[in-house]
């Protein structure tokens, strides 16, 4: 059977994306902090990820969805701390998923690897730097990991949506959540299952020629 492992995954799109692949018959593995999860772990402890790597075994499908949006701030208001707080989640504890499960799909000459960006990494938005750059970076390491990878059997992509309605969004400020809908020619945001069908599929034998590449779900938003 195949295995999948789902960051994030107790609520949001982490939640929306186990449901989708275990209709697709897949086992799936969540993680998260807590809450609704199989594996409670804090992917940006490098200790705790190779110990929960050895407790899970191998799997052939990596989602990377646990992210934090950081303050919702200008740029010269932001502390370094709180830089490192964001930069240490969305895009260290990625990079630790990805090197405590990958060498295991490329012996195996099969995985898919699913990062989630954002479209605030390709547009920016304005008061979310720290989110916007720390997904600026997601899009940077997938490229680069799928063109080391290329010839291995493992697709490396990622997705970058506009603003979904998830609990996430819950604490983003009225105005900024305003302003990053009316961006949306749909006029309307995202749905969380939406998204995770794109995973699904990203996840799957449907997808054979396609590595290093970001996919937007984004309502017509995205412009390149």
């Amino acid at each position: 059977m195949t295995r999948a492992i789902v960051t994030g995954g107790a609520s949001g799109l982490g939640a929306a994306t186990a449901a989708r692949l275990s209709a697709d018959g897949i086992d799936v593995v969540r993680v998260d902090l807590g809450g609704d999860c199989d594996v409670v772990l804090d992917i940006t402890d490098d200790h705790a990820v190779e110990e929960a790597r050895g407790r899970i075994g191998a799997v052939d499908i990596l989602v990377n969805s646990a992210g934090i949006v950081g303050p919702n701030t200008p740029l010269v208001s932001t502390s370094s701390d709180q830089w490192r707080a964001v930069l240490g989640v969305n895009v260290v504890g990625t990079v630790a998923m990805m090197r405590a499960f990958v060498p295991g799909m490329v012996d195996r000459g099969w995985g898919r690897v699913v990062n989630i960006a954002s479209m605030a990494g390709k547009d920016g938005n304005p008061n979310l730097s720290i989110y916007s750059a720390s997904k600026a970076a997601v899009i940077g390491l997938t490229k680069s990991a799928g063109k080391e990878l290329a010839t291995t059997g493992v697709l490396v992509n990622a997705i970058a949506p506009a603003v979904i309605a998830t609990p996430m969004n819950d604490d983003t400020a009225p105005d900024v959540l305003a302003h990053i809908t009316s961006l949306i020619p749909m006029k309307r945001v995202g749905r969380a299952e939406e998204v995770a069908e794109l995973i699904a599929w990203l996840a799957s034998d449907r997808v054979s020629f396609s590595t290093g590449a970001v996919y937007d779900i984004s309502g017509g938003r995205a412009t390149y």
